[in-house]
């Protein structure tokens, strides 16, 4: 097993008795993790370690500008690969990737970590049981004081997350629209606040605020359907919780009744090492992963069509 870029991604490997090599560039950094993961290679180049016959898998956690074409080279050098949320910049090169990647017969992930999350997994449940009635809107907030960057929009470093987790809880349903607006403060191209609208077939909305030019961190999935609500938030200590709101209409008038909030038990496990785990086991029994690449590429097309109507205005 390999990872290549991000500290958190070396310890959750390690944990599992993968970590062989990690390939890093920078030598302080490289320096740093050598002191931290003993008995794991360090090398600085990329094409050495692809040419390396005892390593099965590669992990890429590079910035994002950088995965189509390392996934590319990771594939047709017939190894698996689990790369960081997006998959790529463009439905083009993930459609190539996708395809890439049958043609190898490899597994090809994407960290969409929140599949992975036992309150997301707890929320599905009480959205496929019809604990909520029928869905009628989701919004997300994914908001924070940076991280700032300069090689992608808040668009694509952010929302990723929520697309993937509104995709899934919908079963998968593509929006019929997607409008986007935003706003660049720091950098003349680098949008740092973005709102994203998405109009889905089945009738249900749903938008995604997201922001590195934020007061406070919120990271919040609200789901309403019309028997309950539920609110997925994963500031708080407690997770997941369910409002058993409901309104009756008298004669021709809504009524609201507001019902007590209660906490929504979930399982225990770090999404993390749940992910890194589940890539694995994907490898040694030839599964296909949850965020695999289709999954990827369903993301993909909606970041694209969000940053086509934020080039618009909205449009």
């Amino acid at each position: 097993m390999l990872a290549v870029g991000v500290r958190i991604w070396f310890a959750a490997f390690m944990n599992w008795g993968a970590l062989h090599t990690i390939c890093d560039t920078n030598k302080e950094l490289r320096g740093e993790n050598e002191s931290q993961f003993s008995g794991v290679r360090f090398i600085d180049s990329f094409k050495h370690l692809l040419n390396d016959p005892t390593i099965k898998a590669v992990v890429i956690a590079t910035p994002a500008v950088y995965h189509y074409q390392m996934v590319k080279e990771t594939l047709l050098a017939r190894k698996h690969v689990f790369v960081e949320k997006p998959l790529a910049l463009n439905v083009d090169h993930g459609e190539e990737l996708v395809g890439l990647a049958d043609e190898q017969d490899r597994i090809l992930m994407v960290g969409h970590i929140l599949h992975y999350h036992p309150a997301i997994e707890k929320l599905k449940e009480l959205i496929d049981s019809g604990d909520l009635g029928k869905i009628q809107y989701i919004y997300s907030t994914r908001l924070n004081m940076g991280r700032i960057r300069s090689e992608e929009n808040i668009l694509w470093s952010f929302a990723p997350h929520d697309i993937s987790v509104i995709l899934l809880l919908l079963q998968n349903e593509l929006p019929e629209t997607v409008y986007a607006t935003g706003g660049n403060y720091l950098q003349k191209h680098i949008s740092d606040v973005t709102m994203t609208t998405m109009d889905f077939r089945s009738g249900v909305k749903a938008h995604i605020f997201v922001s590195w030019l934020h007061p406070f961190k919120e990271q919040k999935l609200v789901v309403v359907g019309d028997k309950k609500m539920a609110v997925f938030d994963d500031v708080s200590t407690e997770k997941l919780f369910l409002y058993p709101h409901r309104v009756d209409w008298v004669g021709r008038i809504p009524v609201a009744y507001k019902a007590e909030v209660r906490v929504v038990p979930i399982g225990s496990g770090e999404p993390l090492k749940a992910e890194c785990r589940h890539f694995l086991k994907c490898i040694e029994e030839k599964q296909i992963p949850k965020t695999d690449g289709n999954e990827g590429l369903r993301v993909l097309r909606v970041l694209q069509k969000s940053q086509e109507s934020l080039n618009n205005n909205g449009v």
